[in-house]
């Protein structure tokens, strides 16, 4: 007999769960396009100012040839890249992507959003960067992107072994060089503002702009410190096992999440409890998962 998986108690049905999340991806993918349009037909288009990857590509085009419409080129120019990660990317990854590219192609075509005109270049740039980022951001909280470059890093990624980072970099920067040569030299300089502002937004948006911490806490009270935790904010800990190099000596190290508010809370208990304690502290980009237990999300 087949064996079916069965909901927790007071949960959705599996199959409900799956459509929901497929509804919910295929949302942020639409609405980041249309934030995304937004900007680009009333912010970069009247200040003339370019961009990174295929959209960039797609710009210098359509300021070479204006008759044809930047979606349309971003459109086009995304298909020799669908079918590279055809045969090299996961297939869900690029379902989703096919219908985000085509969410903003349409969205760039046929959204007419009045110009905005800045008369100053750098404000035109930082205004367009944090537009852009943002409807960037929504779509990269979903389970695909906007097509463009993404597709190109992820498959040179697993055919080559090169990072992605390195990909996006040298795409923009070919791109930015193309349109110094062919456009104008300052706006790619002004240009490179709008890259920047773009994805300290696009980070922000992905961050839920509130990036939890990490903490590492070695001390001689981890025990008593790790009750003040969980009782006084209410946040997980973890006890990992280490050993001084120079001493040999056992401690157990505590690892726990916190936000950004609850920081000077923790650093004000745990040097109260132990003034000798060594705290490292990280920035954590995403926290996934439930604590065990009392399944509290982070």
């Amino acid at each position: 007999m087949e064996k079916r998986e069965k909901a927790a108690p007071g949960s959705l049905p599996v199959k409900r769960r799956g459509w929901i999340n497929i509804l919910w991806n295929l949302f942020l993918m639409c609405a980041g396009s249309c934030v995304f349009a937004a900007g680009l037909n009333s912010i970069l288009l009247p200040s003339q100012l370019l961009s990174g990857g295929l959209i960039g590509v797609a710009l210098v085009l359509h300021y070479l040839f204006p008759v044809v419409n930047t979606g349309i080129y971003y459109f086009f120019l995304n298909i020799p890249l669908v079918l590279l990660g055809w045969f090299g990317v996961s297939r869900r990854f690029l379902l989703y992507t096919a219908f985000g590219m085509t969410s903003f192609s349409l969205a760039a075509w046929l959204m007419r959003t009045p110009p905005i005109h800045i008369q100053n270049a750098i404000l035109a740039a930082i205004l367009g960067g944090i537009v852009c980022g943002i409807g960037v951001g929504i779509i990269l909280r979903s389970q695909g992107s906007g097509g463009g470059v993404d597709i190109l890093a992820v498959a040179v990624n697993k055919k080559f072994g090169f990072r992605m980072g390195f990909t996006f970099f040298l795409a923009n920067a070919l791109v930015l060089a193309a349109g110094a040569y062919f456009v104008d030299l300052e706006r790619t300089l002004y240009s490179l503002i709008y890259v920047y502002t773009s994805s300290k937004a696009m980070d922000s948006v992905l961050t839920g702009f509130n990036q939890r911490k990490s903490i590492l806490i070695v001390s001689d009270q981890a025990r008593l410190i790790a009750d003040q935790i969980l009782v006084r904010l209410n946040r997980g800990v973890t006890f990992l096992h280490g050993s001084g190099a120079y001493t040999g000596e056992e401690k157990e190290v505590i690892l726990s999440i916190i936000t950004l508010t609850e920081l000077p809370r923790m650093k004000e208990m745990v040097f109260d409890i132990d003034p000798h304690a060594f705290v490292v502290i990280n920035d954590t980009l995403e926290v996934l998962g439930k604590r065990h237990g009392t399944m509290r999300t982070y």
